[in-house]
């Protein structure tokens, strides 16, 4: 099972520039977030705070929000496509 994760540009640089990751037989969002911060030092101070998603986060499994399923705990299947997303803001 390969579930592949899109990377934003603002993140790339904690990824050596690299776009797209995959990971192999993880069963949760959770565990692959893991494995993402285990693998490329720093980008967990960019998702995570005080063990949780930073809230300007947005995890988005197959273009479903991961909040509105079981978050973290939400299972994945092969072929699932993460896309982390993060919040923006700005206006006049």
């Amino acid at each position: 099972m390969t579930v592949e994760v899109r990377i934003p540009s603002m993140l790339q640089k904690f990824t050596n520039g690299e776009k797209l990751l995959s990971y192999s037989d993880p069963a949760t969002v959770g565990d692959v977030l893991s494995s993402i911060d285990a693998d490329h030092p720093g980008i967990g101070n960019q998702l995570f705070e005080d063990g949780e998603l930073r809230r300007f986060v947005n995890i988005f499994l197959n273009d479903e929000d991961i909040r509105f399923i079981k978050q973290m705990d939400t299972e994945l299947n092969d072929g699932d496509v993460l896309a982390i997303l993060p919040a923006l803001a700005g206006g006049s």
